[in-house]
């Protein structure tokens, strides 16, 4: 029997360590990506004629048609042509950071051509090389996105409420109380006894929708989901409500753990835009506490509209009433 149970829990430790090792390595492939083509077909299309015509397409730029010229449109053109190889026939990270590397270089040859200008084209030779400021904020996007790993975040947070632990997991398990004092969260819609559909916002403002299932149900004690396969976000959670030292109330222990989009990019943009995952689970157990103690989520009165407002109910520094207000105040 020992020998079993060793057996059994290597085997469990076992399990754990790949399914970490396949997280840490899971990555955004360019592969049959529509951005991904689209960017070798405009390589594709910029290299050809660079090639054919060296001299007519660099007198489109306005940069002159001379030995120079010709010669660094040749190049150009070879470049765009083995990026378009690369990425229609065998897309890889790799050839996106080319592009971007070729962008800084078109950026630095246009750079020149506009310091040593005789005027004559000038206006084209701008517009190109604002075209080509767009282009490389495009591919730059989709290099940093289609390369970076994708990092599992691990989050833990606890909150106690003054309600019995039956009280706080039937309200926890009408999964449409959720974005009451979720911030995020957008929607959630039960689909079925176990399943539902979620709405979350991103930081800058999109919206990521993906189906979850309810994995195991133990009434007044816990509740643990899990996304389904190919959703946009996978993630998984266990929420525990454990009965607060002398009958007190109820702890609620919640464990959560997803994919974090473009790994460590995605997590600092996150911050960047004051969305750090940690302590939005910590606001958003605050929240619960709230409502389960109190009906509603306080607010200042900076944030009536609570989530409505956009910035995840926004407090503003005291400041002394003005004359309306005060106003308000007197014949109130």
């Amino acid at each position: 029997m020992a020998t079993q149970l060793r057996g059994l829990t290597n085997a469990r430790a076992r399990s754990i360590a790949n399914q970490s090792h396949d997280r840490q390595h899971t990555t955004t492939q360019p592969s049959d990506d529509p951005l991904t083509r689209a960017l070798g077909w405009a390589s594709l299309g910029l290299g050809i004629p660079q090639l054919a015509a060296p001299g007519w397409f660099a007198r489109f730029l306005g940069v002159g048609d001379g030995p120079r010229q010709r010669l660094a449109t040749t190049v150009v053109g070879v470049r765009e042509l083995a990026a378009a190889f690369g990425l229609l026939t065998r897309p890889a990270a790799g050839w996106l950071w080319a592009r971007v590397a070729g962008d800084a270089m078109d950026l630095t040859l246009l750079g020149r051509a506009l310091k040593n200008h005789d005027g004559r084209g000038r206006q084209r030779t701008v517009a190109a090389t604002a075209a080509v400021v767009g282009i490389t904020v495009v591919d730059l996007y989709a290099a940093l996105t289609r390369s970076w790993k994708e990092q599992a975040v691990e989050l833990t947070a606890t909150t106690t409420v003054v309600s019995s632990p039956q009280e706080a997991y039937g309200f926890w398990r009408q999964l449409e109380n959720l974005p009451t004092f979720m911030a995020h969260l957008e929607e959630v819609h039960q689909t079925g006894d176990r399943t539902s559909h979620w709405r979350v916002r991103e930081p800058l403002g999109g919206v990521v929708e993906w189906d979850a299932e309810i994995t195991l149900e133990i009434p007044g004690e816990r509740i643990s989901w899990k996304s389904t396969p190919n959703a946009a976000i996978p993630s998984e959670g266990t929420v525990r409500f454990v009965p607060a030292p002398g009958n007190r109330g109820t702890e609620i222990h919640v464990a959560m753990t997803y994919e974090m989009p473009a790994g460590k990019l995605g997590e600092t943009v996150a911050r960047f835009f004051g969305e750090e995952p940690h302590q939005q689970l910590d606001d958003d157990l605050r929240r619960l506490k709230q409502v389960l103690e109190t009906g509603e989520v306080v607010r200042s009165e900076g944030a009536p509209g609570g989530k409505r407002a956009r910035r995840e109910f926004p407090q503003h520094p005291a400041r002394p009433l003005t004359r309306e207000e005060m106003e308000e105040e007197v014949y109130a």
